[in-house]
């Protein structure tokens, strides 16, 4: 394994890179409030036994340090850009996770030279495809809400309490201001495009369904489980589980396909 940080457009972004392959890398883009080993402790060694793997920890996530501007989506996907272009890395393979599948969606539309193919997990492009609740949630939630495992995940990689807070807060402002994309910001993806939900999820399956249509020849995959709990992260982890190691087999299955 290899890390480090680069310094990309008023950041400095923690990195690491596994497995070595001659095959088209992938990017791993981890939801809000994670970390590299929060988000992809379990997938991430599983795909580098095939694949060379490129994780990155976003904006003021982890050990990647803090600009004076919000989050969102569209910045994220500019530093993810901008690291591969660092790495001298012009194609890949993208999988996000929630609110790395939005930012996996931004690269999608605006981006698409860049990725050879997409597999956006737990991830709604619609304000109304959430579970019911959610919104109200995040508008009454504070810091004590934000729950422990994220935030020793937090604390283990960077022992900095308060750009854990600065990290609560920035994320969610991010989902409190999240605006829907149009159908045909969807239609016009190009890639090859893997759609996951887990039938509990905080999307719902109904909307995910309608996000596997809209985008053009995209596959869908339902699998048991609520967020994050089928591909192993540190919120929904079960070491007994079998379902992660199904979910990176559903996925080498996607990209290998010519």
């Amino acid at each position: 394994m290899e890390s480090g940080y680069a310094s990309i457009n008023g950041i400095k972004m923690h990195y690491e890179i596994h497995g070595e392959s001659s095959l088209i890398p992938i990017v791993l883009i981890h939801g809000g409030g994670s970390t590299i080993p929060s988000n992809w402790g379990t997938m991430l060694p599983l795909l580098a036994t095939h694949y060379k793997v490129i994780a990155m920890e976003l904006q003021a996530h982890g050990r990647t340090s803090d600009r004076d501007r919000d989050e969102s989506f569209k910045q994220d996907a500019a530093d993810v850009i901008s690291l591969l272009q660092h790495l001298n890395i012009h194609k890949a393979n993208f999988i996000g996770f929630s609110n790395g599948g939005s930012t996996t969606l931004e690269i999608a539309v605006n981006r698409a030279d860049y990725i050879n193919k997409a597999v956006v997990i737990s991830c709604g492009y619609k304000r109304d495809g959430m579970i019911n609740g959610l919104f109200d949630g995040l508008q009454q939630a504070t810091f004590k809400d934000m729950p422990e495992p994220l935030k020793k995940a937090y604390l283990d990689v960077n022992p900095d309490e308060k750009g854990l807070l600065n990290m609560f807060n920035k994320d969610r402002a991010r989902m409190l201001a999240f605006t829907d994309r149009t159908d045909e910001e969807m239609r016009s993806i190009t890639a090859p495009v893997l759609v996951m939900i887990g039938d509990q999820d905080v999307v719902t399956v109904e909307h995910t369904v309608q996000m596997h249509k809209v985008i053009p020849g995209s596959r869908l995959a339902i699998l048991p489980g609520n967020h994050g709990s089928f591909i192993g992260e540190v919120m929904a982890s079960d070491p007994a589980s079998n379902t992660p190691a199904l979910t990176v087999g559903i996925i080498k299955e996607f990209l290998d396909r010519p």
